[in-house]
């Protein structure tokens, strides 16, 4: 029965790589390898050479070798020799007789020491060994290899077989015609043998040189180059590896374990290389989100910094179609150039707040943007925005207005203008006529009493030109485009009518001297008269009943009948034109009264959905994204909605009795739905981040939400309380003393010092809450592993080789070339004595990454 020697907690990994390249567990099949080697001697001879160079390679440095492995190991000495050496401790004093139970005595002592280490001992007894049984001797010391050196060789999470397989894979990857998949075929052709030392040491082979066909040569090179320069004896012949079907996987394992050790120096460099590149990538990550941010709120800003004189221009337009563009480049703006802008903002917070994550994970410092681009100055600068452009809007619409009345004031001025100006028409003429200068006594008369009936018509058109007058005055003092030209209008009129009243006057006075003159004349005809009285009655009756005609109202009493119909035409056009508005109206409240409650319900949901404890943080993650499918797909009902807008502002309608609800509600409404299922899809998406780096249970996340919504509720509360808008409502956030309160009930005993630290801490940017990212944060800050300054600095010590600087060309041969330059680009020149030049201070460039220097 062969012995098997198993390292605790290493057989699991071992077993997965064993012979053939990855089938089976490997200590499950070392007594199917045993019965395997009793059939191949050329195994048993592999390993026989392969274990006697490597105890050798150690025992030299105790001044001893073994020459037959089987033999030398019998008396337990050489075996307790090895194990010092191998291990740097001391075994217990051997025992100095030569008798058989003197050399059991040693050899259990040994296997004693094995055991010590975590390697169980199976079915083996020291009898074995000191009786030279060659395959328990071999067994024995592929365990002590096994345990001492290769169980220790640990690669990105993997150790012992599994981590040497993978570091020989990496190594080897570069290189053309090698694919490293096990410890044994993969071998022959002596490549990767040729690879690895070329990896490490280049100037020892040219593998270029190599060829495939040539096994033979490539392991003799290998052999002989390891030996020669990196003392590695050879322990292994090329013939048997390449005339063997199967080389021995121990003894190939055994062989590249000394590559692996030979080169330990290396591979700290380049784990050290592996800690800084990562930590440089997530800073070169960071800069990448800062400079994006940078950007974005540069172009943020200089936006609102061109849109806002624009909106602030409040220099009207003399007529309606003018004030109409405005109207509709303002629709535009609103429809068109400002929701992108919109999301650009709620874009750049995502980002500042999912940088501000990345930073606290990473334990580096808050992000500070530029002068002028932090986000409460791009919130500042917006809310200025949606002032002004408020403000623009009103204007807007009371320009409108104003231009509106203005339109029929100057319309109606026009109409009792013309009709005023049609009245007086041939009046001037008609009062400067001297037609009395030849008419009788009663002709006079009956001048007099179509006089008077003028007068008494001029003077109740008096009030119509007063009329005029102040229609005129209105349009003066609303600054109507065409005043002149009405002034003008209204002077002529003004002026024509006191000319008629001039007129009017000396006509009448005209007429009362010819009336005079004429009862002189009449006394003196008198006597006539009395003789053809009959004649003289009949005359004067027949003149004054064609007179009593020309003193009829009827001209102007059929131009008032004819005004009627017209009038009422146009009522009845406005009435339609009222219908069709109010058509208007209660389509456009029907869609608003929908929608307006479906904002605020999603607006809610989406914050229940943020603010729950049920199910995991990808079950939230995938109801937002829901929700947010949802949010895209009601689109096209604002859209509609803004279309009924738009036909309403057309036809001059500002008012709407039928809905609590105006455009400007529902599109506040709206951005705030789109923010806010942004945001909280953004919030998740930092939890999920903290979770993973800080390896946080679900629970753990529904406790911390929980202690988070417990004191968020008053706060919540108060801002629904005192919310004036319909749509509106603050996200949870939490009040400094809330916060205080929530910290104090988790048992924190704070003082005013140690709070105010902690304020610093949850809320960088003094916007006076504190998030439930930040909360977060700060209740698993001590939690996460991460890199530290001190351990990025040991990283540079071991790649500059122990100096207090490092040169750019170490810095180019260890790091990869970006991040070689990045380096050298920000490290500052070593100020240290007995420095070459340009020497860097890395350092300085350490606490730098970390915000604990001014660099």
């Amino acid at each position: 029965m062969m012995m098997v020697m198993q390292p605790e907690g290493l057989g699991a990994r071992e077993g997965r790589f064993a012979g053939g390249g990855g089938g089976g567990e490997y200590m499950e099949q070392e007594e199917d390898w045993d019965r395997d080697l009793l059939l191949d001697p050329a195994w048993e001879k592999q390993q026989r050479k392969t274990f006697t160079a490597w105890c050798n390679s150690h025992l030299r440095k105790a001044g001893t070798q073994i020459e037959n492995i089987e033999e030398d190991f019998r008396n337990g000495l050489k075996l307790m020799l090895l194990l010092e050496v191998i291990s740097g401790e001391r075994l217990p004093r051997p025992d100095k007789g030569k008798m058989r139970f003197h050399k059991i005595a040693n050899v259990n002592k040994a296997l004693d020491f094995i055991a010590s280490k975590g390697v169980k001992l199976v079915s083996i007894g020291a009898e074995e060994i000191v009786d030279g049984n060659l395959k328990m001797t071999l067994g024995m010391i592929w365990t002590i290899i096994l345990r001492f050196a290769i169980q220790d060789i640990s690669v990105e999470e993997t150790s012992a077989k599994e981590g040497l397989l993978l570091w020989c894979q990496r190594k080897t990857a570069p290189y053309r015609n090698v694919n490293v998949q096990n410890f044994h075929t993969s071998w022959k052709d002596g490549l990767a043998l040729c690879a690895l030392i070329h990896r490490h040491r280049p100037d020892l082979i040219d593998y270029a040189k190599l060829r495939k066909d040539d096994p033979i040569g490539n392991l003799n090179t290998a052999f002989e180059v390891a030996e020669k320069y990196l003392d590695i004896p050879k322990m292994l012949d090329a013939e048997d590896i390449v005339n063997t079907p199967k080389p021995d996987e121990k003894a190939i394992m055994t062989y590249v374990s000394c590559f692996y050790h030979a080169f330990a120096g290396a591979e700290q460099a380049e784990t050290a290389a592996n800690r800084i590149c990562k930590v440089l990538a997530v800073n070169q990550e960071n800069e990448k989100l800062m400079e994006e941010y940078e950007k974005l709120a540069s172009e943020l800003l200089e936006w609102i910094r061109r849109t806002v004189p624009w909106l602030e221009n409040r220099v009207g337009e003399p007529s309606m179609s003018a004030m109409q563009r405005k109207l509709e480049d303002f629709r535009d703006y609103r429809r068109l150039h400002k929701p992108p802008r919109v999301q650009e903002k709620c874009q750049l917070e995502i980002n500042f707040n999912t940088l501000q994550t990345k930073l606290r994970l990473s334990h580096r410092p808050a992000f500070m943007p530029s002068e002028g681009k932090l986000v409460s100055d791009i919130a500042n600068a917006w809310r200025g925005l949606e002032q002004v452009e408020k403000g623009y809007e009103d204007w807007l619409l009371s320009e409108i207005r104003r231009l509106q009345r203005l339109q029929h004031l100057a319309e109606k001025f026009r109409q009792k203008a013309s009709l005023h100006e049609a009245w007086t028409r041939g009046k001037e003429e008609m009062l400067s006529q001297r037609d009395y200068d030849s008419a009788s006594l009663q002709e006079v008369r009956a001048l007099l009493r179509r006089h008077e009936a003028f007068e008494s018509d001029l003077a109740a058109h008096q009030d119509r030109v007063e009329h005029i007058a102040a229609l005129a005055q209105e349009l003066n003092e609303l600054d109507y485009h065409e005043a002149a030209s009405v002034n003008s209008r209204c002077q002529a009129i003004c002026d024509q009518w006191d000319n008629l009243g001039t007129l009017t006057q000396k006509r009448r006075d005209a007429l009362e001297r010819m009336e005079k003159l004429l009862e002189t004349i009449d006394q003196l005809q008198l006597e006539f008269a009395r003789r053809a009285a009959p004649f003289n009655n009949w005359l004067d009756g027949a003149v004054e009943d064609l007179q009593d005609v020309w003193l009829v109202h009827s001209v102007e009493e059929t131009q008032v009948r004819k005004l009627v119909p017209s009038r009422d035409q146009t009522l009845q056009e406005e009435l339609a034109r009222q219908q069709v508005n109010e058509r208007l109206r209660r389509q456009f409240a029907a869609q608003a009264n929908a929608i307006g409650p479906w904002i605020q319900a999603k607006v809610e949901e989406v914050g229940r959905l943020a603010a729950g404890l049920a199910g995991s943080l990808e079950e939230q993650m995938a109801g937002l994204r829901q929700q947010e499918q949802n949010i895209i797909n009601y689109k096209t009902n604002i859209d509609r909605l803004e279309g009924d807008h738009q036909l309403l502002q057309e036809s001059l309608v500002f008012d709407n009795k039928h809905t609590v609800y105006s455009m400007e509600h529902i599109r506040v409404g709206w951005e705030q739905l789109l923010t806010s299922i942004a945001r909280t899809i953004n919030e998740v998406e930092n939890q999920v981040l903290t979770r993973d780096a800080k390896g946080l249970s679900q629970e753990q996340l529904n406790e911390f939400r929980a202690s988070f919504n417990h004191f968020d509720r008053v706060s919540r509360g108060l801002a629904f309380l005192i919310t004036t808008h319909p749509l509106q409502k603050r996200n949870g956030m939490m009040e400094p003393d809330d916060f205080r309160a929530c910290l104090i009930s988790m048992g924190y005993d704070l003082g005013e010092v140690e709070f105010a630290r902690i304020m610093t801490m949850v809320d960088p940017n003094a916007a006076g809450v504190v998030t439930f990212q930040a909360f977060i944060d700060f209740m698993t800050r001590e939690t996460a592993e991460t890199d530290t300054t001190e351990q990025v600095v040991a990283s540079f010590k071991i790649l500059a080789g122990d100096k207090n600087y490092i040169t750019p060309e170490e810095l180019r041969r260890e790091l990869p070339a970006e991040q070689a330059e990045y380096c050298i680009r920000r490290m500052v020149p070593y100020k240290g004595s007995g420095a070459p030049a340009g020497a860097l201070d890395y350092v300085a460039f350490s606490s730098a990454l970390y915000g604990e220097s001014d660099l």
